[in-house]
């Protein structure tokens, strides 16, 4: 699919620069002939002129193209009618030799005379003519076209070759741009179906266990059926129902509905009512939490979804803490941000993980047996920042791991 759709950027990229090129192309090519043939046409009328006059002197027979100055051969010829329809001709002047009473003058004139316009072309000899009517004999001036033909067709040539050779270089920067737009709509596609898989395999599990215990259900025969049975039923039942959840919050958020109610929010109470509620767990866990939380951090914002950030990062703090370990809530604010970080000690995390917390189903422990979660807190959690317009960032060395909440505090 990507492929398929790079190419076809490539090649509506290309279509569209093909088709300017050919437009300027052909508009220079058509603007260098007219410039060309007016210049052939004004040596004609300057040839005829001063033949007319008698002008001894050889006019002016080149013209400049490209900064140089190209000599045009030609030829005048004084043509008069004769008896019984036909005409007499002779040469006036020139730089045509040997070209009177030839096969070849004859053919000239009798196709110029046949076409009955002041000015025209000889095709099939490679000349331009003006006629003028001087009452008893017309006067004919012809300019040879092949050198200006030959000048047009280097020049265009030269174009040509400069043409190519720019759609060799957009072909090349079109292939560079193609990856480079596709490459949001590639992650998004890995990203997609690693979801669905991930998604997959963690409702596998509850199904699973659903199925197996509703069968043993139905095929035992017993009055008193066992309630670990029911238990686990309705506890896998429930993980489903959060995975569940959880998937819908993360949709909403990719389809840009926006569920927070902004409203002043003070961000201390907040942060203080999640770390109590924590607390109990904390301890139970036999990870102490300590806090320090700044009075007064009033922030814009949804109250129900923040303590949801503070909540999902207290918790990741529990769960992955070293056995033993003191897990730490601070807030601190300065003159225009609020700052919350949550930190808990343990292993560090390498570099190519701590960038990949907060993909979905991502966990640094790809341990599959764990039923503590699904990977979807921290992605929630930077959902959430995102929409309060803060950033969630992770930070791990030796020491500990920290998750540092940042947001603007309320005007």
């Amino acid at each position: 699919m990507i492929r398929k759709l790079r190419l076809k950027f490539v090649a509506i990229c290309m279509a569209l620069v093909t088709a300017i090129l050919a437009v300027v192309f052909f508009s220079v090519y058509l603007s260098m002939a007219r410039n060309i043939s007016d210049l052939s046409r004004q040596v004609l009328y300057r040839v005829s002129q001063e033949e007319m006059i008698g002008g001894m002197t050889r006019p002016d027979i080149s013209i400049a193209i490209g900064g140089d100055r190209v000599l045009l051969p030609y030829f005048t010829v004084n043509v008069w009618p004769s008896r019984g329809g036909g005409y007499t001709a002779q040469i006036t002047g020139g730089t045509y030799s040997n070209l009177e009473d030839t096969e070849e003058l004859t053919a000239i004139l009798q196709d110029c005379l046949s076409q009955n316009r002041q000015e025209g072309t000889v095709s099939g000899y490679h000349l331009r003519y003006l006629r003028q009517d001087n009452g008893l004999y017309e006067k004919l001036a012809f300019v040879d076209m092949s050198m200006e033909q030959a000048v047009l067709r280097r020049m265009m040539g030269s174009y040509l070759v400069i043409a190519l050779a720019a759609l060799a270089l957009l072909l090349g920067v079109s292939v560079l741009l193609s990856h480079w737009a596709t490459r949001p709509v590639e992650k998004a596609w890995k990203q997609q179906r690693q979801f669905l898989s991930d998604a997959s395999h963690e409702l596998k599990t509850p199904l699973t266990v659903i199925l197996s215990n509703a069968e043993l259900l139905e095929q035992t025969e017993l009055p008193d059926k066992p309630a670990r049975w029911t238990d686990n039923i309705l506890s896998e039942a429930g993980r489903m129902r959060s995975l569940v959840e959880e998937m819908l919050t993360l949709a909403r958020a990719d389809n840009m509905v926006r569920t927070a109610v902004m409203a002043e929010v003070s961000l201390s109470d907040v942060a203080a009512d999640c770390a109590l509620a924590f607390e109990p767990v904390a301890f139970e866990a036999g990870k102490p939490l300590e806090y320090q939380i700044a009075d007064g951090t009033l922030v814009l914002g949804d109250g129900d979804k923040l303590r949801q950030l503070i909540s999902i990062l207290l918790d990741n703090a529990i769960k992955y803490g070293a056995d033993g370990g003191t897990i730490t809530l601070s807030l601190q604010k300065t003159d225009r941000q609020a700052r919350l970080t949550v930190s808990n000690p343990g292993d560090p995390i390498p570099p190519e993980q701590l960038g990949r917390l907060f993909e979905r189903f991502y966990r640094a422990d790809v341990s599959r047996g764990e039923k503590s979660g699904f990977g979807l807190g921290l992605p929630i959690a930077r959902t959430i920042a995102e929409e309060h317009k803060g950033t969630l960032r992770a930070e791990s060395d030796a020491g500990s791991t920290r998750f540092i909440y940042t947001m603007m505090l309320k005007k």
